[in-house]
Order: C-alpha cells, then structure tokens, then sequence
C-alpha cells in the first residue's frame, strides 16, 4: 500500500499522515501483519509519501477497496485564520504476486541509486547509504526501499517491488485491451475520488461508489474502515 499526498504543501501531507494512521489501526484492528518499508517526511509536517508491506488473510480482496483519491473537508490547523480546506491524497494497493512468475527485466533498463535512510530521527536512522532507488527506464517504475540497514537487502526488496509492480502494469494493459475490443468505453479515472471525509461544518465520512455514510468520522479516521470496505464489495 502506498500513501502520496495531493497538492496542496503541508496541508495534504498532514492529510497523508493521518491515512496512513487510520489504515495502521485498522491493520492492527484485524490482526494483520504489516512493515512500513518506505518513509519520507514531509518538509513541514505529515509525509511525502509512505509504503507499508501487508500479510493477512484476504489483505489484498479488502484493501484493493481503498485504491484511489481520498478526500478531507476541515478547519486547517495550520490556518491562523481558522478557515475551511479540502485536502486529498492517493492510496495505491498493489497485490504480491506468486515469486514464481517470470518478469523479465533487463539490467540495462534499470537506473538504481542509493541514498541515506531518512525516517522519523533518533538511533533507528541509518547514517550509512543503505536505502535503494531503482527506476525501471522503460515504463519509467519507480520503486524505493530503505527499511533495512543492509544495502544488499533494500535492493532486492526494491527489485520484488518491481516485479509486482510491472506485473500488475501488465495486468491492466491487458484488461485495457479487453475493454477497447468489447466496446467498453466507462472508465473509473485515477482522479476521481472514492470516498470523502467531512469534519467541517458538519459531520460525515461518504462512499462515493457505494453510497454508504458514517457521521463518525473520528471512529472512521481511527481505523473502522470495514462497513465502508464490505459496502462496496457487496455492490
């Protein structure tokens, strides 16, 4: 699962910090398994983008729910003058596939950087170039890895990160294909957001594909996310 802000500077990087909060208590909430194995701050608050790898049964058939644009209605606690913002942020679920299949990446299409660790500070930051960027040139992928302190071990879950990732591309060029031949031309835009959460001026978190609403956005931002996951599954 990776977490990106929209525009919008400190705002939506705050907006950011508290998904990836809501998904954390939901994780735990649900007994599943789950490492944050990318982190990058954002410059005054919140983050810039976050990857957290997650094992559990039906990870993937539930959370693949959550892909898409998320919305935030609230007074700015970085406003002085107390007024009113809408933030968003993308969540991306990409699903671990079978190690077994063959993805053919050529070392020549692969441009891979390493850069120091950064993190939330104190003695669990690594001072040392361990963290891996690799950016697959042909599709222009990129994937980063920076949760181990051994360089050797970023780059090979950075390359498994890869492997998913050009799978699922594959994936959906396919399903793109399949869609133009049947004549399908409905498409659900990465934009669109999936789902708004309202604190102010009233009270309300709303699914915008399967209608379903709570007027406990706290409850909701505090990781009960299930009703709204199950809604649409249901649909």
């Amino acid at each position: 699962m990776e977490i990106h802000p929209g525009a919008g500077g400190t705002e939506s990087c705050d907006w950011a910090s508290m998904l990836l909060r809501m998904y954390q208590r939901f994780l735990e909430k649900n007994n599943y398994q789950f490492k944050i194995i990318d982190y990058q701050d954002g410059d005054e608050a919140g983050i810039k983008s976050v990857t957290l790898h997650i094992e559990g049964e039906y990870a993937y058939g539930y959370l693949k729910v959550e892909n898409g644009v998320h919305r935030l209605v609230r007074i700015s606690p970085f406003d002085s003058n107390r007024r009113r913002h809408t933030s968003f942020a993308s969540v991306t679920v990409t699903p671990e596939f079978d190690t077994s299949i063959n993805i053919n990446i050529k070392e020549e299409d692969l441009k891979i950087d390493v850069y120091h660790s950064s993190g939330a500070g104190g003695q669990s930051v690594n001072t040392s170039n361990s963290a891996v960027r690799i950016t697959h040139l042909p599709t222009k992928t990129v994937v980063t890895c920076q949760t181990e302190r051994s360089q050797l071990r970023n780059k090979e879950i950075a390359m498994e990160l890869l492997k998913n990732k050009l799978y699922q591309k594959e994936l959906a060029e396919q399903q793109k294909l399949k869609k133009e031949v049947a004549g399908d031309v409905s498409s659900i835009d990465f934009g669109s957001q999936i789902r708004s959460y309202v604190l102010e001026p009233y009270k309300l978190v709303k699914d915008h594909r399967s209608k379903f609403e709570s007027t406990d956005p706290l409850k909701v931002l505090d990781g009960d996310i299930m009703p709204f996951i199950k809604s649409v599954l249901k649909m």
